[in-house]
């Protein structure tokens, strides 16, 4: 199944499992998803480990393990539910492809470099991938993890940031005046060259993941996203980051994505 087609489909079922749940946090997923249906469809290998710091946008990850059989699609109908394992961010135990619980935003990056650091001293090949949002930037223990990173030239660790342009209170730039430039240009002066892409177009991520990098680099890569991506109604609306889709919402979502190509 090419990269279109499984788009399509994990957004229609990602929208279908939130509106089911009556829960929020639907356009931090979105614009975060088009990136782990990459990495896992097309970019990372069986032993490399992926971590979301970006917690609250778990029903991401959760569908595209499902989009790669690693979920049944009965058990998605649990999400957020007593008992489940698929809980509203990624859990402490219950699903092996989740190293760590997280969604204390600021944590996801500190623990990466840790198991990248790890892995390294064991002389073991395998890659840790993390995804942080832009707001999240503004957390100093990720400042901290970076240096570190850098530091330590720890090139089996790639940091991709899903910019959404939006968090909590408002957009990073109100709030912080954070964004692609000033975090490349932070990224740049520890020497560490930071990719900015589109992140919903599978050739830029293909090309930002595998262009080739100085001796002992990490990489970095800043993802341009929409937050809501894919649902008109949604797109860069700060309302897309707490609310849950009324019924009549879901309606037109739905209507909307059955009119695209199949």
């Amino acid at each position: 199944m090419d990269f279109e087609a499984i788009r399509r489909q994990a957004r229609r079922r990602l929208l279908q499992m939130h509106y089911e749940s009556k829960v929020g946090h639907i356009g931090g997923n979105l614009s975060a998803l088009d990136i782990l249906l990459f990495l896992y469809h097309h970019h990372m290998q069986r032993e490399d480990i992926f971590v979301l710091s970006k917690g609250h946008s778990a029903g991401a990850l959760y569908i595209t393990l499902w989009s790669k059989g690693l979920l049944q699609d009965g058990e998605l109908s649990t999400f957020h539910r007593d008992g489940t394992r698929l809980s509203g961010h990624p859990p402490a135990q219950g699903l092996p492809q989740v190293p760590f619980a997280t969604g204390s935003l600021g944590h996801g990056l500190p623990l990466a470099a840790g198991l990248a650091m790890g892995y390294r001293l064991q002389k073991d090949a395998r890659r840790v991938f993390c995804l942080l949002s832009d707001g999240e930037i503004q957390e100093g223990s990720n400042w901290e993890a970076l240096w570190f990173s850098c530091h330590h030239a720890l090139s089996n660790l790639v940091l991709l940031v899903d910019g959404n342009g939006f968090q909590g209170f408002g957009s990073t730039k109100e709030v912080s005046g954070q964004g692609a430039s000033s975090f490349a240009a932070m990224c740049a002066s520890q020497g560490m060259p930071c990719a900015v892409i589109d992140g919903h177009d599978p050739q830029a991520l293909a090309e930002a993941l595998n262009a080739p990098l100085p001796q002992g680099a990490l990489r970095i890569i800043w993802c341009n996203t929409v937050k809501g991506k894919g649902v008109s109604f949604m797109e860069n609306r700060m309302d897309s980051h707490y609310l849950p889709l009324t019924e009549e919402q879901y309606s037109a979502a739905r209507a909307a994505l059955e009119q695209e190509a199949p």
